[in-house]
């Protein structure tokens, strides 16, 4: 165990944790969208503590935003969208390192993406304080 708040079975302080509500805001994904992805895709699978309260690492919001991008963004069904990441894993390249047009502008959407959530969970940890 470690820390005053009594979350013993979560990592290290050091690693950044969030709650659902918080990944919600972050993502614009409902809380039951998030839980209902969580039994779709077995890559998704935020930690929980005592109470059976959801946090989410990084690579987890990570996660949620690239299912997020094809479910909605490239209109790949959830099958199709949890086959996809399953067999490309974690790049967004088309596995022979070759680098289309669409991949290109896919990978630039991305950017300012990750970019727009990473904003977003600075002004969380600003209003919280």
């Amino acid at each position: 165990m470690y820390g005053a708040n009594g979350q013993g079975d979560l990592p290290a302080p050091q690693e950044e944790l969030f709650p659902i509500r918080v990944v919600s805001r972050l993502t614009a994904t409902k809380p039951f969208v998030l839980r209902y992805w969580e039994e779709k895709f077995p890559m998704l699978h935020p930690l929980k503590g005592k109470g059976g309260h959801r946090y989410y690492r990084r690579e987890d919001i990570d996660t949620v935003l690239r299912i997020k991008r094809l479910l909605y963004d490239e209109g790949f069904t959830i099958a199709g969208a949890c086959r996809h990441l399953r067999e490309n894993g974690d790049s967004s390249g088309n596995g022979n390192g070759a680098v289309s047009d669409e991949t290109l502008s896919a990978a630039q959407r991305k950017t300012l993406l990750d970019l727009r959530d990473s904003l977003r969970a600075f002004l969380t940890l600003l209003e919280g304080e």
